[in-house]
C-alpha cells in the first residue's frame, strides 16, 4: 500500500470534497475506457464466430472467406448473406451491441442517407450511410488520445524551456522571451491552415503541426516558479555544496513547479481536443473518412434536414469538454495552499 505524506493527503481530500470534479473524472475515464474498446462496441465483424465446431474472432484476426465455405482466400464478409447463411447453417455468430464499424456503409436504409435514428441506426446514418453511433465512439477516442499526446509532449516541452528560462535568468531569459513574444504573435490557425493544405494532413503530421505553438501556454507558468525559487535558501545550499546545475534545477526546484503546471493539464487537454475539432471542421484535419466529431458537426452544417448529425457531435464534444473542466476546477482546489 502506497504510504501518502500529509500534503498529498490534504491534496487528495481536496479533491475528493469538489464532488463534481472527482466524479467528472471517473466518467470521463469510463467513457474514454469504453472507447479504447471501440472495436468491441462497434464494428462490422462478429466478436465470435462458431463454425464446424471452431471457434473464430475476427475482431483479432483475418480469416478468408474459404474457411466459411466460400470461393476466395480474401477476408470473410460477415454482412454477405452467403457467408451468413453458411456460418449460421453450421454454428453461431456474436456480434458487437453496434454490428457498423466507423466506416460501414448500411446499403439496406429504408430512406436515403442521412437516415433518421432507428433500432438499426441507434444515432442514424451521416449523409454516406455511415453510422454516427459507430463515428461518435471512434471520433471520441481519436479525440482524447489526440489531445492527451499532444498535452504530454507540450507539457515536457514548456516545462523544458520555461525551466531553463527562469533558473539561469539574464540574457537567456531575455532572448526566450522575446522569442516566444514574436512566435506566440503569429496566427496561429492561419498556419495550421496553410501548412495542412500544403502536406496531406495525418495524425502525426497535426499533432506535430500544433506542437508548434501548444507549448507556449506552459512556459510562463513555469519560468515563474523558477525565477521565484532560484533564490531560495535551498537552492542556495545546493549550489554551494557544487551540485549541477540540471540536478537542482529538475530534482529541487521542478516539483514545485509542477503543482501549478498539474492544475492547467485539464484545460489544455480540452483545448488541443478543441483545436483538432475546429481544424477538421473546416477541412484541414484528419483525412477524409477517418472519425471525427469536427467532420460530423461540419455534416450536420451542411444537412440542416438531420439534426441528429450535428446534435450527436455537439452533445458528445460539450460533455467531454465538460468534464475536462470540472475536472481541472477539481485539480485546481486540490493544489491551492489556502484550502485545508
Amino acid at each position: 500500500m502506497i504510504k501518502l505524506s500529509p500534503i498529498q493527503q490534504r491534496r487528495l481530500r481536496n479533491f475528493r470534497n469538489n464532488r463534481r470534479g472527482f466524479w467528472s473524472l471517473w466518467l470521463f475515464l469510463l467513457i474514454f475506457g469504453l472507447s479504447l474498446g471501440a472495436e468491441l462496441i462497434a464494428n462490422d465483424k462478429p466478436l465470435l464466430v462458431s463454425y464446424n465446431g471452431d471457434w473464430y474472432f475476427p475482431v483479432a484476426q483475418t480469416i478468408p472467406e474459404e474457411t466459411f465455405g466460400g470461393f476466395l482466400p480474401t477476408e470473410a464478409d460477415y454482412r454477405d448473406s452467403f457467408i451468413a447463411d453458411e456460418i449460421n447453417a453450421n454454428g453461431w455468430m456474436i456480434w458487437p451491441p453496434i454490428p457498423f464499424s466507423y466506416n460501414t456503409i448500411n446499403y439496406d436504409l429504408d430512406v436515403p442517407s442521412p437516415a433518421p435514428p432507428s433500432a438499426v441506426n441507434w444515432l442514424g446514418t451521416d449523409d454516406q450511410g455511415r453510422d454516427v453511433a459507430a463515428r461518435v465512439i471512434y471520433g471520441f477516442r481519436i479525440s482524447v488520445v489526440f489531445g492527451l499526446t499532444l498535452t504530454l509532449v507540450s507539457c515536457l516541452i514548456g516545462v523544458a524551456v520555461g525551466a531553463i528560462q527562469g533558473y539561469y535568468g539574464g540574457k537567456i531569459d531575455l532572448l526566450g522571451q522575446r522569442f516566444l513574444e514574436i512566435w506566440s504573435g503569429l496566427p496561429m490557425l492561419y498556419l495550421l491552415i496553410i501548412l495542412s493544405a500544403i502536406v496531406q494532413p495525418n495524425f502525426w503530421w497535426l499533432l506535430g503541426i500544433m506542437l508548434l505553438f501548444s507549448w507556449m501556454g506552459l512556459v510562463d507558468v513555469v519560468r515563474a516558479e523558477f525565477l521565484r525559487a532560484r533564490n531560495f535558501e535551498y537552492v542556495r545550499a545546493a549550489r554551494a555544496l557544487g551540485l549541477e546545475n540540471r540536478h537542482i534545477m529538475f530534482r529541487h526546484v521542478l516539483p514545485n513547479a509542477m503543482v501549478a503546471t498539474l492544475t492547467f493539464l485539464p484545460f489544455i487537454l480540452a483545448g488541443a481536443i478543441t483545436s483538432l475539432t475546429s481544424l477538421d471542421f473546416l477541412g484541414f484535419g484528419l483525412p477524409s473518412g477517418s472519425p471525427s466529431l469536427g467532420e460530423l458537426i461540419a455534416q450536420g452544417k451542411a444537412n440542416l434536414h438531420a439534426p441528429w448529425l450535428g446534435i450527436s457531435a455537439f452533445v458528445s464534444l460539450s460533455l467531454m469538454l465538460t468534464l475536462l473542466v470540472f475536472t481541472g476546477e477539481a485539480v485546481r482546489d486540490a493544489f491551492d495552499p489556502r484550502k485545508n
